[in-house]
């Protein structure tokens, strides 16, 4: 989770959507980049607010 907070820079994508965000020139691939990001930090913070509750309740 701490992670997310402080990326520099990822390329958070697929080998298609490489090719065609690399088309769109520079600004719609950090949209590109950005809009992944968001998209995997519900998941992500679901299951870590998950495992702490499992982890809270078995200690």
């Amino acid at each position: 989770m701490l992670s997310l907070g402080s990326v520099k820079r990822s390329y958070s994508q697929c080998s298609i959507c490489t090719r065609t965000v690399q088309q769109m020139g520079e600004r719609p691939g950090k949209a590109f980049n950005a809009g992944i990001m968001y998209l995997a930090f519900t998941p992500l913070a679901i299951g870590g607010i998950l495992g702490y509750r499992w982890w809270k309740m078995n200690r």
